[in-house]
């Protein structure tokens, strides 16, 4: 049964969505069946894909409402593989229909159960908020990616998560966890960004993602034109880091991904065609 990861940071600006469509889409040109899931009222997630808001396009709005399967609501992608569960701005009713069920927060678990299976990966982009939305979030996923910035008000958001994560803990979910923290829109020349990231680094050790995701006009780009980094520009420096964190994603998981295996097999036979080059950025 496919993996729950949800993307989450109650902040917004930290590159949530953008790390949501570009490790969903890498993962899924590595040969992973994957599914992103916009759980976000804004959408970005699914314009970022290339769907354009559409009031007559069922969403997982009618899904937590009961109104539609997940199944029915699903979308294939421009990447083989990568299938999205779209966001709609009816989303934000949501928060306030839902707040009398009895099941308000388990709505996307049980949404996604039957198809689970169907996914080696469901990554769920998630509202900045801690709302109903990102409540039914926390209770669906097994483990959570929080991308923030190397900041100072960051390390007091993140804080707060750990805060409301105990609880979400302690009511509904106990075995989801804090899998990764990824630094986002990153510039290693300044000593806040690295005094940051030396705080991150003893507070949450191994948890700490090694890849970073730096400042890149061509990953602010990207959602413009409706597609994920590495179908926008394959050779840039924002595509070479999402590719690295879904290789750091998968080794931490123990999962050898299917292009991965390929290449080993190619690399075998014709040792002489294996790309030596150096990457300078951001693997130095």
């Amino acid at each position: 049964m496919g993996k729950i990861l949800g993307v989450v940071n109650q902040k917004g600006g930290v590159g949530k969505t953008t790390t949501a469509i570009n490790l969903a889409a890498c993962l899924a040109l590595e040969g992973l069946k994957v599914l992103l899931v916009d759980c976000d009222p804004q959408a970005n997630a699914s314009s970022g894909l290339g769907f354009q808001r559409d009031d007559n396009r069922h969403s997982i709005y009618d899904v937590l409402m009961g109104d539609a399967s997940a199944e029915q609501v699903i979308l294939p992608t421009q990447v083989d593989l990568l299938w999205l569960l779209p966001g709609s701005k009816n989303l934000t009713g949501a928060n306030i229909e839902l707040a009398a069920a009895s099941d308000r927060a388990g709505r996307l678990r049980q949404a996604l159960h039957p198809i689970q299976a169907n996914y080696d990966l469901v990554i769920l982009d998630c509202p900045p908020a801690l709302d109903l939305l990102t409540l039914n979030a926390l209770v669906a996923a097994n483990s959570l990616i929080v991308p923030m910035q190397a900041e100072y008000f960051a390390l007091e958001g993140i804080s707060e998560l750990i805060s409301n994560l105990e609880r979400v803990r302690a009511a509904f979910n106990p075995s989801v966890a804090i899998e990764g923290v990824l630094l986002t829109m990153y510039d290693d020349r300044t000593n806040l960004a690295q005094q940051v990231t030396e705080t991150l680094r003893e507070y949450f050790r191994e948890r700490l993602y090694r890849t970073v995701i730096p400042r890149n006009i061509r990953l602010a780009e990207a959602p413009s034109h409706g597609k994920p980094v590495a179908l926008y520009d394959a050779r840039s420096r924002g595509t070479e880091a999402y590719f690295e964190l879904a290789g750091e994603f998968l080794a931490r998981n123990g999962i050898e991904s299917p292009r991965s295996a390929e290449r080993k097999a190619a690399a075998a036979i014709h040792p002489e065609k294996v790309d030596k080059s150096v990457r300078f950025w951001p693997y130095s």
